[in-house]
């Protein structure tokens, strides 16, 4: 194929990627209510899942815990006229993005697998599945752990009592999706490492070189999406290090 062949072949990939974005967005535009309601406030209630196997922890080893508290002390408010409608619209474009992911992955790998050798095709068997698998997954992780430990600590500190927490939507709309995307690609890596090592960047020995650096890093990206405290850096450095280690094991054996 020709260079304008192949850009007419992309155009297509990304036109059909974008069009199931947009019907998976416009099905969550139709359940918002669900969505906002059921998934993206219910990381504001106590009764989260999370906040009470915290609480549960903290009462079997006999400490007081701020996951045990009746209610978050704080409100969710929007305060512009399009403020609502806005994040109504833009938050099923993300559940379109997210749902859609491995429809895009799929998209992607029909461009790029026919450029590839036959024994690298059968060594990628199965990535779809894989790196569709590793993306929820670190939804999910994100979801359930930094999302909530982000809005709890986030929404019950204060510098005075005189100054009360009032959230505006985007804000914290912001929060969960920080979260949930960022774990999501972060859950990649072992992907990332494997093409990298495909092409010569990365080799098992430069990764266990710089493993001690690695932690530094890993550390440092979990003080960035997580509250600024040393648990919740640790519950979210944990997976990234499992990870990085399975990276290594992936590195040297494809």
């Amino acid at each position: 194929m020709s260079f304008l062949d192949h850009l007419e072949e992309l155009r297509w990939h990304l036109i059909r990627s974008t069009l199931a974005v947009v019907i998976i967005g416009i099905v969550a535009f139709v359940f918002s209510r669900f969505i906002f309601d059921v998934i993206i406030f219910d990381p504001s209630q106590m009764d989260f899942p999370t906040y009470e196997f915290f609480c549960r922890a903290a009462t079997y080893i006999g400490i007081e815990s701020d996951f045990c508290k009746d209610q978050l002390p704080f409100t969710i408010q929007s305060r512009t006229m399009s403020g609502q409608f806005s994040a109504d619209i833009w938050t099923a474009i993300w559940v379109g993005v997210i749902v859609g992911f491995p429809y895009v992955l799929y998209e992607l790998w029909k461009f790029i697998s026919p450029g590839l050798y036959e024994k690298e095709r059968k060594h990628s068997k199965g990535f779809i599945f894989i790196a569709s698998f590793l993306f929820f997954l670190g939804v999910l992780f994100g979801y359930y752990i930094v999302a909530p430990l982000s809005i709890n600590f986030l929404g019950t500190y204060q510098v005075s009592e005189r100054v009360l927490n009032e959230f505006d939507l985007d804000s914290y709309i912001g929060t969960v999706r920080s979260a949930v995307l960022a774990c999501g690609v972060l859950f990649e890596l072992p992907i990332i490492i494997y093409f990298l090592t495909k092409v010569g960047l990365v080799t098992p020995e430069i990764m266990k070189k710089y493993r001690k650096i690695a932690l530094v890093i890993v550390l440092i990206l979990s003080a960035v999406i997580t509250p600024p405290d040393v648990a919740s850096q640790i519950i979210v450095a944990i997976p990234v290090l499992i990870l990085y280690q399975v990276s290594i094991y992936i590195s040297a054996e494809f």
